[in-house]
């Protein structure tokens, strides 16, 4: 998919998404908020300095119990915003790329 057809299948949330980043061993974690998402990346604003994150994959934990995450690489950085990769694993990679869907 290029580009262009991903910015247009992005969703922009009216008012940002509250969401946590936390290191993938677990020794840290940071308030963010989700600008937009699309199948495979996100706009985020993270607290603070983007400098202290130290690490370029991290997971997005999207639920106060931590049971909904994606694994994220960090793509890019541009002034409060940052942008983030889904990192795809297992199953779920290989259903996206047959093009199937969670729920049947």
């Amino acid at each position: 998919m290029s580009e262009t057809q991903e910015q247009d299948k992005r969703v922009v949330f009216e008012r940002p998404v509250e969401a946590r980043l936390m290191a993938i061993d677990g020794t840290w974690q940071r308030p963010c908020k989700i600008h937009d998402v699309a199948e495979t990346s996100a706009k985020l604003v993270i607290d603070g300095a983007v400098t202290d994150i130290g690490q370029k994959e991290f997971f997005l934990v999207l639920s106060p119990t931590g049971l909904a995450y994606r694994h994220c690489e960090l793509s890019w950085v541009n002034g409060e915003f940052v942008g983030v990769h889904f990192i795809n694993r297992g199953r779920a990679s290989k259903r996206a790329r047959r093009g199937e869907t969670l729920v049947k």
